[in-house]
């Protein structure tokens, strides 16, 4: 969540830098050039000033006009800025350098077109740092007796009002840079602060998804709201925990109970059996039906115990372990004519071992039951990352892509197999018991025929490892 957060709020920061940082930038820029424009005008008004008393004709006024032009002149040489005088008709009273006119179009020439009809000329275009060949233009009357008899004109290079320009923009950058360093981090904190409750649920919810029903949100920072969710959800969790307790305490207490009345209800059966004739079928039918509820209520009291028990893991060679399980069975397999092979090269894992050898017999213990007179059963161990398998595959007649689906759910048994002994219970039993240690149970087509069982278990002892999803 905070990799989307984040960049949000950056942006969003990043927006409100910009849209205050361009203004400041432009208000800067035409500060500058209004200060040149100001300046230039003040140069232009003395330059008028001296221009009212030159009068051509008038003798003596030579002097005056010298003085002009070496006025114009020093101040072309100081500041580098084309200046002149010039009267209606663009006829040049003095101007400085000698050759400079005034502007045939242009800015130039609309400045001295105002500025004979006696105002000032307007500020100037905008000038932009990036405009090698931008100019600034100013142009004041010279009235004499209330007439426009001639028009003083300057005409500036922006070079170094480009460069004052340029600096206060870097600087306003590396403000808005500092700024929006501050904004980051500023954003980190306050992201960091908001969703830490957020991930500590999430890791709760994990944990609790994934059977570690004791896992709460432990109390965190954050807004209000969240704290209070984190409150609600570890609420919800002990009432969660509490029903699912109050389940398995029944499954295993209905379980225990109904024993000792279904034990004695065999035991009748079985002195009615006498009192009737050898080979009654309806007798022989209830004994079984019987023996089924028995073994039906047997794997209930497991599975109770099986997901209600702490696993004692260790590390163990299951590929050791593996082996026993195979000599175990190996009787009962050359009894109903199966090869049972076993390849059970040294390979470790963290596991509980009697967990995982009854996790073995329930998955062999089904692949003999379903596999056919002359077919094999095999049991192999491996390692590979961090994680180590036993795989047992057999040559029975497998499941379908839907059963595949439901193969581990209670009670389920496909349709197909009904007739063969079980209750349904023995896989989920072994999923329990796996699920305990941090390890999984995985289903799949053997080729050309039969199922492929896989147990995965990890090489990492548990503290060490991230919490372990089975679903994964």
């Amino acid at each position: 969540m905070s990799t989307r957060l984040l960049p949000l709020l950056i942006v969003l920061m990043a927006g409100v830098l910009l849209a205050l940082g361009f203004p400041l930038a432009v208000s800067l820029a035409a500060a500058e050039q209004q200060r040149v424009v100001v300046d230039r005008l003040d140069d232009a008004a003395r330059f008028a000033a001296q221009a009212q008393f030159v009068t051509d004709g008038v003798p003596g006024q030579d002097e005056r006009r010298a003085a002009l032009e070496e006025e114009l002149t020093r101040y072309n040489d100081v500041y580098g800025i084309h200046a002149g005088v010039f009267y209606r008709g663009d006829v040049p009273m003095a101007q400085a350098p000698w050759y400079w006119e005034v502007p045939p179009a242009g800015q130039g020439r609309q400045a001295f077109a105002e500025a004979l009809l006696g105002r000032r000329s307007h500020d100037p275009q905008q000038v932009w740092p990036w405009q090698q060949d931008g100019r600034i233009v100013v142009a004041s009357p010279v009235v004499r007796d209330g007439d426009v008899v001639a028009v003083v004109v300057t005409d500036s290079p922006t070079g170094q009002l480009r460069s004052r320009i340029l600096q206060g923009w870097l600087l306003i950058a590396a403000g808005e840079s500092a700024a929006m360093l501050l904004a980051v981090g500023a954003a980190v904190r306050l992201t960091g602060w908001v969703l830490k409750p957020v991930r500590v649920l999430d890791a709760a919810t994990h944990d609790i998804a994934t059977g570690r029903l004791n896992s709460r949100v432990a109390p965190a920072g954050g807004p209000p709201e969240l704290r209070r969710l984190a409150r609600s959800f570890n609420e919800m969790a002990d009432n969660v925990e509490e029903v699912l307790e109050q389940q398995r305490a029944f499954v295993a207490d209905a379980s225990h109970q109904l024993r000792n009345p279904l034990a004695a209800l065999l035991l009748r059966i079985e002195l009615l059996a006498l009192e009737l004739p050898e080979g009654n079928e309806e007798i022989a039918s209830v004994r079984t039906e019987g023996k089924r509820l028995a073994q039906v209520l047997d794997d209930l009291l497991d599975l109770a115990l099986a997901e209600h028990a702490s696993a004692d893991i260790r590390l163990t060679d299951i590929g050791e372990l593996a082996a026993e399980r195979v000599a175990a069975w190996r009787p009962l397999a050359e009894e109903k004519g199966v090869r049972l092979t076993g390849d059970g090269p040294a390979v470790t894992a963290w596991a509980d071992p009697i967990a995982l050898s009854s996790a073995l017999d329930a998955v062999i213990d089904n692949a003999l039951k379903f596999t056919p007179r002359g077919e094999a059963v095999t049991v192999t161990a491996s390692a590979g990352g961090e994680t180590s398998t036993i795989e047992i595959t057999d040559g029975g007649p497998g499941l379908t892509e839907e059963e595949l689906t439901r193969i581990g759910d209670r009670f389920w048994r496909s349709g197909r197999h009904q007739n063969v002994k079980g209750s349904g219970l023995g896989l989920s039993i072994t999923r329990a018991l796996l699920f305990a240690g941090g390890g999984s149970i995985a289903y799949a087509h053997h080729e050309p025929h039969g199922l492929r069982v896989t147990v995965t278990l990890p090489r990492t002892p548990p503290a060490a490892r991230p919490a372990f999803d089975p679903r994964a």
